[in-house]
């Protein structure tokens, strides 16, 4: 099989044979062609098979009324005892709305609500537990006058209903339907969209020695199949966002590839999702051993990413992400932005 990836630029001087990618910010003029023996080289964007250019530039549809066409944050809302960077502080009902305002004024576009922690070796937690830490803080939200969408972080298919009930308008399944597949009929139900991401085993094991044959392509395989799978079962490619589950059953070296490549995903003609917020390789890298002190490295992540296109950035500090993204734009782009 053989694969393209664009390599996305944002400056404002384009050549003339340039085509947008995704409908974003970014553009390009040529491709790297990959196959599982390595990189082909470069070719020309207009030398690029016409249904994958189709996919590499068509702009993707609104997400829960998000447009595509700027980066969006999506603030993080663990109200878990155990999560790895948070757990413990929002999972008071109070606390969780006065974070949700908090983030909503800093510039989120969308919160993201999970009553699980999926760290490195969490265990599962009943699914009773779970509705009662997220169903009803996020009717607290609604409310509370918060209209943002929200998502919820959850794999199980009663969890997600709860929280759809309560208020919630979008799915975040890390499992991409593999741990509860009767999750894809509620979110077929409700017409909502869903994030469908890979991970390497589950979170009691992710972590223990992950391989891959080539990370890159074995994880754009991997969300391929999930999102035929999922249209399959009734939730149509436009309301799929895929994200290529930093730090999920990676090393290092893994979670490395899979970012400098991200532009690669857009082959798959959905909106791309990164989270990445301070996750342990962003320690590991940047010497930082505690996730609090992350951010600085986060906001180079996130920037990173940015700079190839990736629509959602899922991050616990969104007035941090929001200054240094709207500075990104303006220096590279031109204008306040």
């Amino acid at each position: 099989m053989i694969y393209y990836r664009p390599i996305a630029m944002m400056d404002p001087v384009r050549p003339p044979e340039a085509v947008p990618l995704a409908g974003t910010w970014c553009w390009f003029d040529r491709v790297e062609v990959l196959s599982r023996e390595g990189s082909q080289g470069l070719i020309r964007a207009r030398d690029v098979p016409e249904k994958v250019l189709d996919r590499l530039t068509a702009s993707r549809p609104p997400v829960a009324g998000m447009s595509m066409d700027a980066p969006r944050i999506m603030g993080i809302l663990n109200v878990t005892p155990d999560s790895f960077s948070d757990g413990g502080l929002f999972d008071d009902r109070e606390a969780a709305l006065r974070h949700a305002r908090a983030m909503e004024a800093s510039g989120a576009a969308i919160l993201d609500v999970g009553g699980e922690s999926t760290r490195p070796g969490a265990q599962d937690v009943d699914v009773g537990e779970e509705i009662v830490r997220t169903a009803p803080v996020i009717a607290a939200l609604r409310e509370a006058g918060i209209d943002l969408p929200i998502s919820i972080d959850t794999r199980k298919s009663e969890v997600a209903e709860a929280a759809l009930r309560a208020g919630a308008n979008m799915v975040n399944d890390v499992a991409a339907f593999a741990y509860d597949s009767r999750l894809a009929d509620i979110v077929a139900r409700h017409g909502v969209p869903v994030c469908l991401m890979h991970a390497q085993g589950d979170p009691a094991t992710m972590q223990n020695d992950p391989r891959y044959d080539d990370v890159l392509l074995d994880v754009f395989d991997f969300l391929a199949e999930r999102i035929s799978w999922a249209e399959a079962h009734g939730i149509p490619r436009q309301r799929i966002v895929i994200d290529p589950g930093i730090g999920f059953g990676k090393t290092v070296e893994h979670n490395l590839a899979l970012l400098h490549g991200l532009s690669l995903f857009h082959g798959l003609g959905c909106p791309i999702l990164l989270g990445a917020s301070r996750k342990r390789f962003i320690g590991a890298i940047g010497g930082a051993a505690e996730a609090r002190d992350r951010g600085p490295g986060t906001i180079a992540v996130t920037l990173a990413a940015i700079a190839q296109g990736v629509q959602i950035h899922r991050v616990h500090d969104v007035a941090e992400a929001a200054q240094a993204i709207r500075l990104f734009r303006a220096v590279t782009m031109g204008g306040s932005q």
